[in-house]
């Protein structure tokens, strides 16, 4: 975990309240997709937990919903500093993804499944998307992920855009066996994936958080093989490890 102050160099609106935020700065403090970040605020107390979307040597870009005060005033900064802490949590173990895996992203669980792409086609794996959102409005990243020359496909819970349904419904539409699924979005989600996938998965967590690294136990879950704290321990977890 590294304290980074970022300087922001845009921070625009891609979806009905989600907005992408690219700051410049020292990212060496990432070491795999699916860890988080913690940003600080000014004049709020505790630090927003956002997952990181994608990063190089000195620039991050994270993918961010207007979901309460905090992130609505996060939205209205154009320019100036950030303090974050990065390089927090667990990420996507690479090696255990496989040649083909299947990256499954819900909503807010998007943004870390196109950073796990990235690094996945940069391997030379061949990975296939499918990522969920309630109606069309809601939908980002589709041409991005595209862009890395992997197949994707859009699930909308109003039939809106694509399948209609939730992802386990465009799952059932691909004809293709995977090496593993990766998988980030509503607890809802990652049981129903885990429930119908029989192949090994690594899930990441969504979940509220107070220190962000470890300090406070405040987002403790139950594994088998004990009480593992999501922001430490996780966000990604084996899903067979999981108790639901």
């Amino acid at each position: 975990m590294k304290q980074v102050f970022f300087e922001i160099a845009s921070n625009i609106l891609i979806a009905d309240k989600v907005y992408e935020l690219k700051l410049s700065g020292d990212t060496s403090g990432i070491t795999a997709p699916g860890q988080f970040v913690n940003i600080m605020i000014g004049g709020f107390f505790l630090r927003r937990p956002i997952s990181v979307c994608d990063w190089d040597d000195g620039s991050l870009k994270i993918i961010y919903k207007v979901v309460g005060e905090g992130t609505e005033a996060l939205s209205k900064m154009e320019n100036g500093r950030l303090d974050i802490l990065v390089g927090l949590g667990n990420g996507y173990n690479l090696t255990e993804c496989g040649k083909t895996p299947l990256l499954v992203g819900g909503g807010a669980g998007v943004p870390p499944m196109y950073g796990l792409c990235k690094k996945l086609v940069e391997a030379e794996a061949l990975p296939t998307v499918v990522i969920g959102f309630n109606k069309a409005v809601d939908v980002f990243y589709k041409a991005e992920f595209e862009e890395l020359g992997v197949q994707t496909i859009i699930a909308t819970a109003d039939g809106s855009i694509g399948v209609k349904g939730f992802v386990t419904d465009a799952i059932k539409t691909l004809d293709r066996e995977f090496s593993s699924y990766c998988a980030c979005g509503p607890e809802p989600m990652l049981k129903a994936l885990s429930d119908t996938l029989t192949i090994k998965g690594q899930l990441s967590f969504e979940e509220r958080m107070a220190c962000g690294f470890g300090a406070c136990m405040g987002c403790s879950c139950k594994t088998r093989y004990g009480s593992k704290r999501i922001c430490r321990d996780g966000p990604v977890l084996r899903s067979d490890e999981v108790i639901w």
